[in-house]
């Protein structure tokens, strides 16, 4: 499979890349950036962790990772009408919380409206920017909150 650009002569931005790193134990990161996220406007429809699954299914001995599943319902109806529903494919925005190491949680997300952009989903360009905005804004609050 050839992909049409070069994954690596993207910026982080394009994709809307972002992560910082807690120090707390990681089911307090989990706990706070649930709570950042609900107070920035998304709900939490779906988390799991990865770690737990991989380790109980095919002894893994993977370090906590845990994905909290972000959804703002008003936006994500909106995005899949500017998608003509294709966005579901990258559905929920998801935030990533792993252990880096004892005390020391990453914790990571990748903007799906970007991504969509990028993948050429959009059939609304106009409604698109305007929800990559608007997305971009409630993601830069949870971090920028996670970040103090």
């Amino acid at each position: 499979m050839v992909i049409p650009f070069d994954p690596h002569e993207l910026d982080p931005e394009e994709y809307g890349e972002t992560q910082t790193t807690l120090s707390t134990d990681h089911e307090s990161a989990i706990e706070q950036v649930r709570e950042v996220c609900l107070d920035a406007g998304f709900g939490i429809p779906v988390e799991f962790s990865p770690s737990e699954l991989l380790n109980e299914k095919v002894d893994a001995d993977r370090d906590p990772y845990y994905v909290l599943g972000a959804c703002n319902p008003a936006v994500a109806d909106r995005a899949l009408d500017a998608t003509d529903g294709r966005i579901g494919g990258l559905f929920p925005c998801n935030m990533v919380i792993w252990e880096e190491a004892p005390g020391e949680q990453v914790v990571y997300h990748i903007s799906i409206m970007k991504t969509a952009r990028l993948l050429g989903l959009p059939v609304d360009d106009e409604e698109m920017d305007a929800i990559i905005a608007d997305t971009g804004e409630m993601v830069d609050a949870v971090f920028d909150e996670l970040a103090e």
